[in-house]
């Protein structure tokens, strides 16, 4: 049943949106759908979790009780307007104060983040519990501006527990704390072209299937770079996708004319782990050929995967790392993200080797911070850009957010037996099931699946069920987000376009992460209903045997 309110015309037009931009057409003719029949719209076309976790953040609202409390006993004025968090003896009072509330939710949390910092970081009692009782307040601009002390010590040990596989680089990462890994991004394109460590129209890697933002950002007139797709082309003995990356394609980056990479892993829509491998691909790409190529990865969704080790930690001078807390906290609302450089990095070093016209030009640029700007490193050039240099005394994350941000990081540092870990992968593996059991399909066991998303390629498998005609049926008579329109008019289904995200045209993206469980189940089914119609016009058009397409179907793996 094709959609009857949308052409085939236009739906050729609106498949060259964003897969963000034409979901708000597809939200439209769900919303249609929902008003005329008893069903709700599942829009399973964004990534942002249904699930938090709760106990960082009762420490967080804890945390303020105790700060409110110490801020009302340095009371001078009227009773509504009290005054601040004072360091001296503060770690004490809190003692008290845990002592006090003991079994109250957050507390418990809080006194092992005491503990913690105190006797296993060496954190000074009164400093540390200061800087939480006043970034909790958020009565002070960020100081330092880049990252406060303590926040940044605790991510740290976060980022290396999590992205690093708990093995620390040689030399640590300098942190910089910002408003999700959006920000992150734009923040990193933006210093990278006013430091002059790329240009405009120089040529740039992505390694795709990627979140859409990636594939646009570069295109914009503001940076205006030429673009190579790596693409993740890799195939098992079945024909079924492993969204990984052949050799031949890694092996582009030793072109020296390449001057960045960009990465999401694990990936954004396929949801796999980059196999080891290819990360030590990359790694001697960087030691052999391409000594000075910029890696900046996205690491969001690798803590939904055991043992993950990021490119930051594989190839740590070279790489820009950029992590959110948004998905494995359902903390999107919260906006907190990280950038880490390592202090032993080529980006330093590559702004020492400057030419003089582009170090005198970086002078005038930040030269009211500093009577030394060129020893001004990247990381810290980086916070000043984010605030156009003239506003840098005014830089950095608030202390709120860096507050939650830090103790999102302790919660899960103390969590010996990772039981929220484990809680939020089985969650999303538990859905993926429900998706497949309502499709009546198998996936192939794969060690680097992730399941955040998963990216379904409708005519490859099509391809392999019923073999190439049905393909050729397929695309003489439909455009390959028709399978998209459908859903939305004839069940209320919103998913997004893997073509959009550089993928296969003809594949769809599913979240795993924002719906209830049960919702996957019908979507599944849902799936196979609309495949199942392609299939019947293909049939009708061909004269097909019934009883062998049958028989074929049972037999089928995606």
């Amino acid at each position: 049943m094709p959609v009857a309110s949308v052409s085939r015309e236009q739906i050729a037009r609106l498949q060259h949106l964003s897969p963000f931009e034409l979901k708000a057409e597809l939200q439209r003719i769900a919303g249609e759908h929902e008003a005329r029949t008893a069903f709700q719209m599942l829009n399973a076309g964004r990534g942002n979790p249904n699930f938090i976790a709760p106990t960082p953040r009762e420490a967080f609202f804890a945390l303020g009780q105790f700060a409110l409390t110490v801020s009302r006993e340095n009371r001078e004025w009227d009773p509504e307007l009290v005054g601040v968090p004072q360091k001296d003896g503060i770690a004490e009072r809190f003692g008290s104060w845990l002592t006090e509330h003991d079994g109250d939710p957050g507390v418990d949390l809080l006194r092992r983040v005491l503990r913690h910092g105190v006797d296993d970081l060496g954190f000074a009692p009164d400093s540390f519990v200061w800087e939480l009782a006043d970034s909790v307040i958020g009565d002070h601009y960020p100081e330092p501006d880049r990252m406060l002390h303590h926040a940044e010590q605790m991510v740290h040990e976060y980022l290396v527990q999590e992205m690093c596989a708990g093995e620390p680089p040689a030399q640590p990462y300098d942190l910089f704390a910002v408003e999700g890994g959006t920000a992150a991004m734009c923040y990193v394109f933006d210093s990278l072209l006013e430091n002059r460590l790329m240009h405009r129209g120089d040529r740039i890697a992505l390694m795709t299937p990627v979140f859409t933002p990636y594939l646009e950002i570069p295109a914009l007139a503001d940076y205006a770079l030429e673009q190579v797709h790596l693409h993740a082309s890799t195939v098992d003995q079945d024909g079924v996708h492993t969204w990984q990356y052949p050799p031949e394609e890694i092996d582009r980056l030793r072109d020296p004319s390449i001057k960045a990479l960009f990465v999401v892993n694990p990936t954004n829509p396929p949801s796999v782990r980059i196999a080891q491998e290819t990360l030590d691909a990359i790694a001697d790409v960087v030691a052999t050929d391409n000594p000075e190529l910029t890696i900046i990865t996205d690491d969001v969704y690798g803590t939904f995967i055991d043992g993950f080790r990021s490119l930051m930690a594989e190839v740590p001078r070279n790489t820009i790392g950029v992590y959110s807390f948004s998905k494995y906290f359902g903390a999107t609302g919260w906006r907190l993200g990280v950038v880490a450089v390592n202090r032993d990095n080529v980006f330093d070093e590559r702004l020492a080797a400057l030419p003089e016209a582009d170090q005198s030009a970086l002078d005038a640029r930040y030269g009211t911070l500093s009577l030394h700007p060129r020893d001004i490193r990247f990381v810290d050039r980086l916070v000043a850009d984010s605030r156009s240099v003239a506003l840098n005394h005014t830089a950095g994350l608030s202390l709120p957010q860096q507050c939650q941000m830090l103790l999102f990081a302790a919660y899960a540092v103390l969590d010996d037996t990772d039981h929220y870990k484990h809680q939020a992968q089985g969650l999303i593996r538990h859905r993926l099931e429900l998706l497949l059991d309502g499709m009546q399909v198998t996936l192939p066991e794969d060690v680097n699946r992730v399941g955040y998303y998963v990216e379904l390629d409708v005519l490859a498998y099509a391809e392999r069920l019923r073999g190439p005609g049905i393909g050729a049926f397929l695309r003489e008579h439909y455009e390959p987000t028709d399978i998209l329109f459908r859903l939305a008019d004839q069940t209320g289904i919103i998913l997004l376009n893997g073509g959009g995200f550089d993928g296969p045209e003809w594949s769809v993206r599913v979240s795993l992460a924002n719906l209830r469980d049960e919702d996957y189940t019908q979507i599944g089914r849902s799936l196979r209903a609309i495949g199942k119609q392609y299939f019947d016009e293909w049939r009708d058009e061909q004269g097909a045997d019934a009883d062998a397409d049958a028989e074929a179907d049972r037999a089928a793996r995606p």
